[in-house]
């Protein structure tokens, strides 16, 4: 390849496919009820922090793992299986050429390439992130494509870091409780609280709660992460390890179902007095018999993902065994939605 590729550099427009891009996930939203004191000024809040963080203030600069031109594709799929991550960027010094995805993998090993150099099989369409912009525009970025992360470059057009939906929403909801902090103690100051004077006790179980993870596409490195989050949730909450312990496998099963067998995701998960309630939703490409996939080792999963240790086919006979109550809607090709109720008395 000559020394004076370049490739091509893309910083909006129409959507690519993850062949393009490293993908990951995690993006987060939040909302906690009845209401918080002064909430109400929380879109301005968030508006401003977008406006007023930039890009290099929540990327990863330190240990990004990478291959070169020359490195084979063997090589990049050693390195993706050994830090269980879905893509590594190609760069050489401080200079992206593309990026070797999960599913370039797969096509390597089918057509036999798997030990040629990379450079002959990354994908040269990048869409990227400029270490300046405002973090609004990542916002943007993760709505408009399907990916979960993107290279971030700096003026020089050098890869100086890598910022993923994870990183995002890390940031955010640091800097965004500080903010509701801030708002609380006005409210306490000015005679606000709960109603009587008394505040709810530490791990009583709030009124109403809801909280949502993105899932995206062979994602393997957050694999799990939204199933330990709600286990913690419900644990702060005081609720029976039993209970804990259904919900939990109901949630990893789904969410790793999503990861593994679709376009990507989102798994919603609320909490109220009553029941506790997750809905694994995804874009596609849907299920033909639901049924089947509704029975014990039944799955999808192709020989790559299985040989990361997932796609054994117990994800949603697991789910629905434990719920005490279980639904299942699917569409070709837009894709499924799975609910699973757990009553808490």
């Amino acid at each position: 390849m000559a020394e004076g590729y370049s490739p091509k550099i893309l910083t909006g427009g129409e959507s690519k496919s993850d062949d393009e891009i490293l993908a990951a996930h995690d993006k987060v939203n939040r909302v906690s009820g009845p209401g918080l004191p002064g909430t109400g000024d929380s879109p301005l809040v968030i508006m401003e922090l977008l406006q007023r963080l930039r890009v290099r203030d929540v990327m990863r600069d330190h240990d990004i793992i990478a291959v070169s031109r020359a490195d084979t594709m063997a090589r990049a799929e050693h390195l993706m299986k050994l830090n269980h991550i879905s893509g590594v960027p190609v760069v050489e010094g401080k200079r992206l050429f593309g990026i070797v995805s999960v599913n370039d993998i797969i096509k390597a090993l089918e057509g036999g390439w798997i030990d040629e150099p990379c450079q002959r099989h990354m994908a040269t369409n990048l869409v990227v992130l400029e270490a300046d912009m405002p973090l609004a525009f990542a916002i943007k970025f993760f709505q408009n494509y399907t990916f979960g992360r993107f290279p971030v470059l700096n003026k020089e057009r050098d890869l100086v870091g890598i910022v993923s939906q994870r990183d995002v929403t890390r940031v955010l909801m640091h800097e965004l409780t500080s903010e509701i902090a801030k708002l609380e103690g006005k409210a306490v100051a000015n005679g606000g609280g709960a109603a009587g004077g008394e505040a709810r006790s530490e791990g009583a179980l709030p009124y109403y709660s809801m909280r949502q993870f993105i899932v995206v596409r062979n994602d393997l490195s957050n694999a799990g992460k939204a199933a330990n989050e709600i286990k913690k949730m419900l644990k702060d909450a005081g609720i029976n390890n039993k209970i804990v312990r259904r919900v939990a496998v109901a949630a990893y099963e789904l969410e790793i179902n999503i990861c593994i067998h679709s376009l990507g995701g989102s798994i919603t998960f609320i909490l109220d007095t009553e029941k506790a309630t997750i809905v694994a939703k995804d874009r596609g490409p849907g299920i033909k018999d639901v049924e089947w996939a509704c029975q014990d080792g039944t799955s999808t999963a192709n020989d790559w993902i299985r040989s990361m240790g997932f796609g054994a086919g117990m994800g949603l006979a697991n789910s629905k065994r434990v719920a005490d109550t279980f639904d299942i809607q699917s569409k070709i090709p837009s894709g499924t939605t799975v609910m699973c109720e757990f009553m808490l008395k």
